[in-house]
């Protein structure tokens, strides 16, 4: 557990928030739509909509109301340079109208069309990151010795296209205060460990990466609770929500959205006593996306059926 002093953020109150899937791993156009889940029509005007692209990676524009204020945050870039753009186009998302660009850490399936998406924007706009995000040299080392490259941030590719880098290495408030970050997520339960294989190496030395640019937003709708938005989740979807809890000062959790990386063999033990740990939460929303994984998103389907919504590209979360 991380035992920094942290100070409480006042974070307003939304009337409504809107949470658009531009990159998820998984389509589905038919899905029936929720309370709180709508899916793209299959017509665009006279014609049928081009088809949409998933890919292993993850990016949302979300809108926050409050009033007269309406403020639009997007939320990682995909993993390639192909979906986001493309989605983008075949949803009619207008991406200049966006204030602030959040990228929820360092990995490359969060940051594939940072270049296309910036270097395309009339005017620049800030990038909010962590620090850590732009560490380099970033593995995979596995049991048996082998090592895989993690693709990672690179600050030039940002710096070309003339937006400014916003550093945060603790809660930053956005949107003129109707959304903030969750930014250095202290560990506090016993069963989330990160990823087991995540290393990084700095003069040719090995070091154990625990991910420390690991970011999610939260909002706090009126009269409903804390809206949780993760990217991968790798500090622990239950320390997120426990860390939102604790820098806003609210106890309701409406809504959880967003990668819980609990795929793959490694990560798969850690299912039940997550999905224990959500029900203290009581969420009137729960999506799982991305990295969440196959297993686990059934589970959080049967211990929350009223609640689960599947998601999918194009998909509109309304809260």
């Amino acid at each position: 557990m991380n035992d920094k002093t942290r100070e409480s953020i006042n974070l307003k109150e939304a009337a409504n928030a809107y949470i658009t899937t531009v990159v998820d791993n998984y389509i589905d156009n038919l899905a029936p739509n929720t309370e709180y889940v709508t899916r793209p029509t299959l017509m665009r005007g006279k014609v049928r909509r081009e088809p949409l692209l998933a890919e292993h990676g993850l990016s949302f524009v979300i809108e926050v109301k409050a009033d007269s204020e309406q403020h639009t945050i997007v939320m990682d870039f995909g993993i390639s340079s192909v979906a986001m753009p493309h989605n983008l186009s075949a949803l009619d998302i207008d991406i200049t109208r966006a204030e602030t660009f959040f990228i929820s850490h360092g990995h490359h399936d969060h940051i594939g069309s940072v270049g296309p998406i910036l270097g395309s924007l009339p005017e620049p706009v800030d990038v909010v990151v962590h620090p850590d995000a732009l560490i380099g040299n970033r593995i995979h080392k596995f049991p048996d010795g082998k090592e895989i490259p993690i693709p990672t941030l690179r600050k030039e590719v940002i710096e070309k296209t003339g937006c400014p880098i916003v550093l945060v290495s603790s809660p930053k408030l956005l949107a003129n205060g109707y959304v903030a970050t969750l930014t250095d997520i202290p560990r506090q339960t016993d069963f989330e460990k990160g990823m087991p294989t995540a290393y990084y190496k700095e003069d040719d030395k090995l070091y154990k990466d625990d991910i420390r640019d690991d970011q999610g937003l939260v909002i706090h709708i009126k009269d409903k609770g804390l809206v949780v938005i993760t990217g991968c989740g790798h500090a622990g979807i239950i320390n997120t929500i426990l860390y939102a809890k604790e820098v806003t000062g609210v106890e309701e959790i409406f809504a959880v959205i967003g990668g819980f990386h609990l795929t793959g063999t490694m990560l798969e033990p850690v299912i039940p006593p997550t999905v224990e740990a959500m029900k203290q939460f009581s969420p009137n929303v729960i999506v799982p996306c991305h990295c969440t994984g196959w297993k686990a998103i059934h589970e959080f389907e049967k211990a929350f059926p009223a609640n689960f919504s599947l998601n999918s590209v194009g998909a509109v979360i309304k809260l």
